[in-house]
């Protein structure tokens, strides 16, 4: 089994740097909302009855945060599009807000592209690109920002653009004092996950290791649900790993009821359970029964406590958690944390190349 408190085995199997991106990930947080809070929309933009959020990969979660944030508060529907269409009820009063790391993106260029001749307003959300091209010579609004990293590590970023966007839309408050608490909390969590921090008293590392050589199953409640997907995605582009991801209470309407077959897969699985100061009683209850349904098939079984009392703070502490996880699993794997030979192969593939 890797050391996992031996500095080495990082130099060895994360030449990328991926540690050092998920060091940042406060600052970012941080810097982007400086810039977020004073985006400006032009007025008509306020006519909008519906948003939809065009993304893919890394550059999507953060649509499915922002989604969850803004929900408790928006008088509009915001949905997030994971395709190259749009759907039939995108109009001139629809926001289509292009996300993309990149700004190549050719499901979120398609889409763009659609948008614009559809009538739709637009708000592209890009380092550059094409997105970005296209967004200054249509005149749209473009939400710009020169961080390097894979787009999965810039999730600080993109995820607090868009709420700065939302902001502007008046669709949410000011989110300084969550996001206050949120990276007081992170920032004080540094040394617990970081690599220098031992085992011992080192979560990320002990759950690293009970997911070794095991599928993880992610289950996330209410605004936690999208970040059980972010773990997943996460491990499978990091850890290079499958892992799967449920939200609550779905999962004990299908899922509970498939646990007994294939014979043997049971001891292969560990479930997380994410939960926070903010999970509906209801389903506090649901993750106690179900890891005792789960437990009593051999199921490994882990509860996450996510800290803080804002749900802008929980996100972003179990985010943090999730990623170090990853890059930890990732080094007992002895596998690099940053490439993704897989998916640019199936890029250039799709190119022609």
């Amino acid at each position: 089994m890797v050391n996992l408190d031996d500095p080495q085995v990082y130099r060895n199997t994360d030449p990328g740097g991926m540690l050092a991106q998920l060091h940042g990930f406060t600052g970012q947080c941080r810097s982007a909302w400086q810039k977020a809070r004073d985006f400006k929309l032009p007025r008509d933009y306020r006519s909008i009855d519906k948003i939809v959020i065009m993304g893919m990969g890394g550059s999507a979660i953060g649509g499915d945060l922002a989604a969850e944030l803004a929900g408790p508060e928006s008088p509009i529907p915001i949905l997030v599009l994971r395709d190259y269409e749009l759907p039939a009820h995108a109009d001139r009063h629809t926001l289509v807000i292009g996300s993309s790391y990149s700004g190549n993106t050719e499901e979120t260029l398609a889409v763009f592209e659609g948008a614009h001749e559809r009538g739709c307003l637009l708000v592209a959300l890009a380092t550059g690109g094409r997105l970005a091209g296209l967004a200054k010579a249509w005149n749209v609004p473009l939400v710009s920002f020169q961080y390097r990293s894979q787009p999965r590590a810039a999730t600080g970023y993109m995820l607090v653009s868009l709420l700065g966007i939302l902001r502007a839309l008046e669709i949410i408050g000011d989110l300084t004092s969550a996001l206050d608490e949120a990276t007081a909390l992170m920032a004080g969590r540094l040394r617990e996950l970081e690599p220098s921090s031992p085992q011992a008293h080192n979560p990320a590392k002990q759950l690293a290791l009970d997911l070794y050589g095991r599928v993880p199953v992610v289950v996330g409640a209410g605004p936690l649900a999208p970040v059980a997907r972010r773990w997943k995605s996460q491990i499978n582009e990091n850890s290079k790993g499958w892992s799967y991801f449920e939200a609550m209470p779905e999962i004990d309407h299908n899922a509970a009821s498939g646990i007994h077959f294939p014979p043997g897969l049971a001891e292969q699985m560990c479930m997380i359970f994410l939960a926070g100061a903010t999970t509906h009683p209801r389903n506090r209850l649901r993750f106690e029964l179900t890891q005792q349904l789960f437990e009593g098939q051999s199921i490994r079984c882990r509860r996450i406590e996510t800290p803080g009392q804002t749900t802008l703070a929980q996100i972003l502490t179990a985010i943090q958690l999730g990623d170090y996880v990853s890059v930890y699993l990732a080094a007992l794997y002895d596998t690099d944390p940053t490439a993704i030979e897989d998916i640019a192969g199936l890029k250039r593939r799709m190119s022609g190349g």
